[in-house]
C-alpha cells in the first residue's frame, strides 16, 4: 500500500489553500473514508475521526454559526489535532473565524473548493481508494490495444515483450513490461509499471529500450484497467485448442474475474495481429455480437435444411 500525504491531494485537486504553509502539506492520510463532523461539533469526541480528511459542508457551517464561541473552540481544537490530516470546506463557504485562528496557530491545513459536498466526497474517496487498495504483482506485459487493457502472460522466453514491441509499432500503447503492479479499485483491476521499469521494454538480444524516447510520448501510459488476458503458450501438437471461441477462461485477481484466452505460439504466426483480432472480437462480444453463436446458428440451420430435404 502506498503512502499518501495532504500534499498529494493538494497537488492533484488544486484546492484553494486557506491556512497552512508548505510544511503543513506533509501530514499523512491513513484512511480512504472521510468524516463530516456532526457528533464532534456537538461535543461528542470519538477516535474514529482520526487520520481521515474532514469535510465541512453547508449543514456543518450552518450549525457552527449557531454554536457558542467556547463550544467552537473545543470542537476546533479537536478537529485540528495532530492525527487529523486536513479540513476541506465545500462550495467556497467562509471558514469560521475561530477555526481559522486555531488552524493558523497550529499551522493546520485548511482548503476550500467551489464544488458541492457530495462531489468532494466522491472525488476524494475515489482518489484515496487508489492509494489504499491492496497491491499485488503479475508476471506479464500490459498494453492498451484499441483502448482496452490487455495483459499478455506466458512462460519466460515465449516472446511477450517482442509481441508488445510489434503492437507498439502498430500504434498501440505500453503500460508495463515484465512486472505489472495490480490493484482493485471501483470493481475493476488496474495495472501499472513499477517506477523503476516505467516506459521500459526488455528485448532479448537488444537490451532495455526506452519506449517513450523511441516511439514518442503517446506510446506509453502510466496505468490502465485490465480488461482482457491473452495467455501465450508454445504450440503443442498433443494439446487441443479452442477453434470456435464459445467460452472464455478467467483469471481471478482480488475477486474479479478477467476474461482470458490461450493463444498457441508457433513459428510463422503473427501473434500481434492475432491479438488485435482477439481484442476486436472481445469488443464485439461485449456489444452482443458473438461469432461462435452465429456459426452455431448456421450449423443448426444447415442441419434442419438437410432434414427437410431428406
Amino acid at each position: 500500500m502506498k503512502k499518501v500525504f495532504v500534499r498529494d491531494v493538494f497537488n492533484y485537486f488544486k484546492y484553494r489553500r486557506l491556512v497552512g504553509d508548505d510544511n503543513s502539506l506533509n501530514r499523512e492520510i491513513h484512511d480512504a473514508d472521510i468524516n463530516r463532523p456532526g457528533l464532534e461539533l456537538s461535543g461528542y469526541f470519538t477516535e474514529h475521526i482520526y487520520r481521515r480528511v474532514v469535510i465541512l459542508g453547508e449543514k456543518e457551517i450552518g450549525y457552527i454559526k449557531k454554536m457558542p464561541i467556547e463550544n467552537q473552540r473545543a470542537a476546533f481544537e479537536y478537529l485540528t489535532s495532530d492525527d487529523i490530516p486536513m479540513i476541506l470546506i465545500s462550495r467556497d463557504l467562509p471558514c469560521p473565524e475561530v477555526l481559522y485562528d486555531i488552524a493558523l496557530k497550529k499551522n493546520f491545513p485548511i482548503f476550500s473548493s467551489y464544488a458541492p459536498t457530495s462531489s468532494l466526497i466522491v472525488e476524494i474517496v475515489s482518489f484515496l481508494e487508489d492509494y489504499f487498495a491492496p497491491v499485488d504483482n503479475l508476471h506479464g506485459v500490459l498494453v492498451q490495444v484499441y483502448g482496452r487493457g490487455i495483459l499478455i502472460t506466458g512462460e519466460s522466453g515465449v516472446g511477450k515483450s517482442e509481441i508488445a514491441l510489434e503492437l507498439i509499432k502498430k500504434g498501440h500503447v505500453l503500460v508495463a513490461d515484465d512486472r505489472v503492479d495490480v490493484y482493485r479499485a471501483h470493481n475493476h483491476i488496474t495495472g501499472e509499471a513499477p517506477s523503476v521499469l516505467k516506459n521500459m521494454l526488455e528485448i532479448r538480444g537488444v537490451g532495455i529500450i526506452d519506449v517513450t524516447s523511441m516511439f514518442g510520448i503517446a506510446s506509453t501510459t502510466d496505468k490502465s484497467q485490465i480488461d482482457f488476458v491473452v495467455d501465450l503458450q508454445k504450440w503443442d501438437q498433443e494439446s487441443v485448442y479452442d477453434r470456435i471461441g464459445g467460452q472464455y477462461e478467467y483469471l481471478n485477481v482480488f475477486g474479479i474475474d478477467i476474461p482470458k484466452i490461450i493463444i498457441p505460439v508457433s513459428e510463422g504466426r503473427s501473434i500481434a495481429v492475432i491479438i488485435e483480432a482477439a481484442v476486436n472480437n472481445f469488443i464485439l462480444r461485449s456489444k452482443g455480437v458473438c461469432s461462435s453463436d452465429i456459426i452455431e446458428q448456421r450449423v443448426i440451420s444447415f442441419i434442419n435444411e438437410q432434414k427437410e430435404e431428406n
